[in-house]
């Protein structure tokens, strides 16, 4: 079977166990915390009587200053919060459940709102700002881990495409980083009866290394260096480019792509594959000028993580 995996398997694996890491330290830290607090729930044999004076401090202490005599309930709060929360997160993915990554990215938000709370009890204090900071890493490698593990699962058959062929006069080209629009590309060959021709870059784009160095092609608006087309692209009635928008700009391997075969393509039309949901004309222009040749309809599609969530003519 012909597939393109979206990403390097890699990364999204050591997204998995760092994030995985964050929820066990952070869990058995908070059930150490509580079952401290229950242990002695005076709080003097771990020093934790200092929470007294700063319980007081809280909103509306009055009205509920009951549950704060001793430190059953900050410790019951401590254990569910951030305890067995997190713990249930960590074994959701050694399960390979999906929900543990979203649980495990949501948990690190809950951990800096539960610190939020100690900088009115205890303001600034160096363990609470080790904390939000610990909270925001989680967060960042949940998120992480859900875009990578995502892409990672993201795949594209030839197989499932009956209606491409090895010879016609329409062509629809693409270049794809990690699969969306290939996707794309092959929907709209499969649609139109058409050949397909991948854009190939001699640079690697792949994995997160990949990423960046596509974006710094992209920040500069530089053409990046492709293999030679191996298509006459002056034989066809008509020709489709697929494009990614990098860095609010087209992506660098169709740049020189136009480049190098301004003149030749008779009839154009765009397929523009972006994140942000904007008809990105400006692209489309942009192609319009390095080719020599207005394109006759342009396609503008928002894609998250794979998923199309608007399909719209923008010309």
């Amino acid at each position: 079977m012909n597939q393109e995996v979206s990403s390097n398997g890699y990364s999204a694996k050591l997204s998995r166990r760092l994030l995985l890491f964050w929820c066990f330290f952070i869990g058995i830290g908070a059930v150490w915390g509580s079952l401290c607090m229950f242990i002695d729930p005076t709080g003097k044999t771990f020093g934790f009587d200092v929470f007294f004076e700063g319980f007081r401090r809280l909103p509306f202490y009055d009205l509920y200053s009951g549950l704060f005599q001793n430190l059953i309930f900050p410790g019951i709060s401590l254990l569910i919060v951030n305890g067995i929360s997190n713990l249930v997160a960590a074994v959701l993915m050694l399960k390979k459940k999906h929900i543990g990554i979203i649980l495990g990215m949501v948990f690190g938000i809950t951990l800096m709102l539960w610190i939020t709370i100690q900088f009115v009890i205890f303001p600034l204090n160096p363990l609470s700002v080790s904390y939000f900071i610990f909270g925001l890493l989680q967060f960042i490698t949940g998120y992480v881990c859900l875009v990578r593990t995502a892409q990672e699962g993201y795949q594209v058959s030839r197989n499932d495409y009956f209606n491409i062929k090895n010879r016609s006069d329409t062509l629809v080209v693409y270049f794809s980083r990690v699969g969306y629009t290939k996707k794309l590309a092959y929907d709209k060959a499969d649609e139109l009866h058409a050949e397909i021709y991948e854009i190939q870059p001699e640079e690697q784009i792949k994995g997160v290394a990949g990423f960046w160095w596509c974006g710094r092609f992209g920040m500069h608006r530089w053409a990046m260096p492709i293999k030679k087309c191996k298509k006459d692209l002056s034989r066809y009635k008509k020709v489709v480019i697929c494009t990614p928008v990098w860095v609010f700009s087209l992506a660098s391997p169709v740049r020189e792509f136009c480049k190098e075969e301004a003149g030749k393509i008779k009839h154009v039309e765009y397929v523009i594959n972006h994140f942000e949901y904007m008809s990105w004309k400006s692209v489309a222009k942009e192609m319009d000028q390095l080719l020599g040749v207005k394109g006759e309809n342009t396609v503008s599609v928002t894609t998250h993580m794979g998923k199309v969530k608007r399909l719209a003519s923008v010309s």
